[in-house]
């Protein structure tokens, strides 16, 4: 009998894990001006109305190429995704993905809004998607995919791409943290 790798994790609830959230990836925007102000509030990790209104002004009002657009569609969905707005954040990542479908955060990050709405099969497609197109931050896409897996039961998946996102980012605490919560055994 050939030995098998066997997953299995602490008695620690998966909500546990999403309560914790998930990782988004902001776009990156240059040039200055509000969409720029926004892109960095995104990156920054903020999730204030100050920051939401940044990105609310720079699209209404700031003439952006195309790509622009739907990074700063993208920017404010992962403010609005940190605030727990998860529909609003969705509609941003499908407008940036309409204007842009080759941008990779844009389905990434529409995969954590699905995952943070325990639609973790649909969010799993999502993330595929986006590491796919090549996403900036694949580490936040693979961490975001291994709580989608664990929403599914599979946790031989989530381990595997708990770990992925650790190689790709070793300093990182998230995943980290994470797979303390596993034991693998050989049988």
């Amino acid at each position: 009998m050939s030995p098998k790798t066997m997953f299995a994790f602490a008695a620690v609830s998966t909500a546990i894990a999403f309560s914790a959230g998930s990782a988004s990836a902001a776009a990156f925007v240059l040039g200055g001006g509000m969409a720029d102000a926004c892109s960095k509030a995104a990156i920054e990790g903020r999730d204030d109305r100050q920051s939401l209104a940044l990105c609310d002004m720079a699209l209404e009002s700031q003439p952006l190429l195309k790509r622009d657009r739907a990074a700063t569609f993208v920017n404010r969905g992962v403010i609005q995704l940190r605030r727990k707005d998860y529909a609003e954040a969705r509609q941003d990542f499908d407008t940036a993905a309409r204007l842009d479908p080759s941008m990779g955060e844009a389905f990434v990050n529409r995969g954590a809004a699905l995952v943070a709405q325990r639609r973790f099969r649909e969010g799993v497609v999502e993330i595929d998607r986006g590491l796919a197109l090549g996403a900036d931050e694949p580490e936040k896409a693979y961490f975001n995919r291994a709580l989608a897996w664990e929403g599914l039961d599979d946790m031989k998946a989530a381990w595997l791409d708990y770990q992925k996102a650790l190689e790709i980012r070793p300093d990182w605490e998230a995943p980290r943290r994470e797979l303390t919560r596993f034991t693998v055994t050989r049988e």
